[in-house]
């Protein structure tokens, strides 16, 4: 499955932040019972690589990779412990080498117009828009819209569940990224109930 399809199983990628690995099956239980089967888990914890491990195996329903990849060695990393697609908040040309080299399905960030034609070049026509709210948010997508037409986004950073609707209703939006279908409080307490009820209306957002 390439970025592409990954990004058409579901209107809203979760993007969790796992800091007990206890937590980290039951909230993606919850994610994907709600209608979000594409997780991406970010290495900014040290639990992160286990519960990517431990989701891939015990949710076979989850399509789970890792977000916050910065460099070749993680990009391995990731892959060892069962990552099925990678997301950076930007790119280098050695990160984009080497997930080409891994074969693994990536969603490179980029912030500016220059920055998303140097990834076109390199193939890349998905692409993360990082941060979405304070690097120009619907503005800048609407106006990247016609000099880059062949691309299309997934805007993360700052979006919620009032301001979703407004990305995705845009034609060169794929679908959108956030946090806020997996509440901090909501997780802590084991609230899986409110994190599906949350995913569910996450799921039934509308796109182009």
């Amino acid at each position: 499955m390439d970025i592409a399809a990954i990004a058409a199983r579901a209107p809203v990628i979760p993007v969790l932040t796992i800091d007990r690995v206890e937590t980290a099956v039951p909230l993606a239980r919850a994610l994907v019972k709600g209608g979000l089967p594409v997780l991406e888990i970010t290495l900014r914890t040290e639990t992160a690589l286990q519960a990517l491990e431990l989701i891939g195996r015990e949710v076979p329903d989850a399509v789970v990779g890792a977000g916050t990849v910065l460099n070749a060695r993680q990009v391995e990393q990731v892959q060892k412990a069962g990552a099925r697609f990678g997301v950076s908040p930007g790119c280098t040309q050695e990160l984009a080498a080497a997930v080409r080299a891994a074969r693994l399905p990536f969603l490179p960030g980029v912030q500016t117009v220059s920055e998303a034609m140097r990834l076109a070049d390199l193939g890349f026509n998905l692409l993360k828009f990082f941060p979405a709210d304070t690097a120009g948010g619907v503005g800048w997508l609407k106006a990247a819209s016609a000099p880059l037409a062949g691309l299309r986004f997934c805007p993360t950073g700052g979006i919620g569940a009032e301001t979703a609707p407004t990305y995705l209703a845009l034609a060169n939006v794929a679908c959108v990224g956030g946090s806020w279908v997996a509440p901090k409080d909501a997780v802590a307490g084991g609230d899986w109930g409110r994190v599906e009820r949350l995913a569910a209306a996450a799921s039934n957002l509308k796109r182009p």
